[in-house]
């Protein structure tokens, strides 16, 4: 699980939510898909709204275009975001996330390896809706601040907890790495930020950042799949 700060900038956030707040929103059950409608309570933005359309392309755009988010994911396609809203007594039972979804009103599949949540809300006006995530060291329940972002498996059982008082907005979305295998995702991951630290640190040896930038690409290279 990777948690990313400040995705989007206060100012981001209040258009956001702004804009919301004036959209339909329809039953999330009609969005589910399997054993996942059984468990799902909360309502979800029209998709078809030109509102939610503008603002699913700002942050797609967003997502592209943020180092972090392409570290990690290495993504070759991301589904068009989708906002849901949890009100009072709202929740989302464990389920896992569909393998392969149709990209809406095209003819292209994506197979979700990674799968992301993008708060909208500020964590103190509203209790509970925490997303919980089951991984090999147990639960881990998250409530990122208004504007960030957990990125992790789309493999993994994950819940979102009743909402007990106010209300949750966030946006939601999947991605198709072009590593498909998660360790050798992580991996990569984790060497690029050694070389961005690197890059970063004046006394770093430039030769030896090269070699380091040589190895990167070469594994990205021979484990991608296009």
């Amino acid at each position: 699980m990777i948690v990313i700060d400040n995705l989007l900038t206060a100012d981001e956030v209040q258009h956001f939510r702004q804009v919301l707040a004036t959209v339909p929103f329809n039953d999330g059950k009609n969005t589910a898909m399997g054993m996942a409608a059984g468990v799902k309570n909360n309502g979800q933005a029209d998709a078809q709204d030109q509102q939610v359309k503008h603002l699913a392309n700002a942050l797609l755009a967003k997502l592209g275009n943020h180092p972090q988010v392409v570290s990690a994911a290495l993504p070759q396609r991301i589904f068009p975001p989708c906002f849901n809203r949890y009100s009072e007594t709202q929740t989302y039972g464990y389920h896992v996330d569909a393998a392969i979804m149709r990209i809406p009103n095209t003819a292209d599949v994506l197979r979700s390896d990674m799968s992301m949540t993008v708060f909208l809300s500020d964590p103190t006006t509203y209790e509970g809706g925490e997303l919980v995530i089951q991984t090999g060291f147990g639960e881990q329940s998250i409530k990122c601040a208004e504007g960030s972002a957990i990125l992790y498996p789309s493999s993994s059982l994950h819940k979102v907890t009743p909402v007990t008082q106010g209300e949750r907005i966030a946006a939601i979305t999947w991605m198709q790495s072009m590593v498909s295998d998660q360790h050798i995702r992580e991996t990569l991951y984790q060497l690029d930020q050694s070389i961005q630290s690197l890059i970063n640190n004046t006394n770093a040896n430039r030769q030896e950042l090269d070699r380091l930038h040589h190895v990167y690409h070469n594994l990205i290279r021979h484990f991608s799949v296009l």
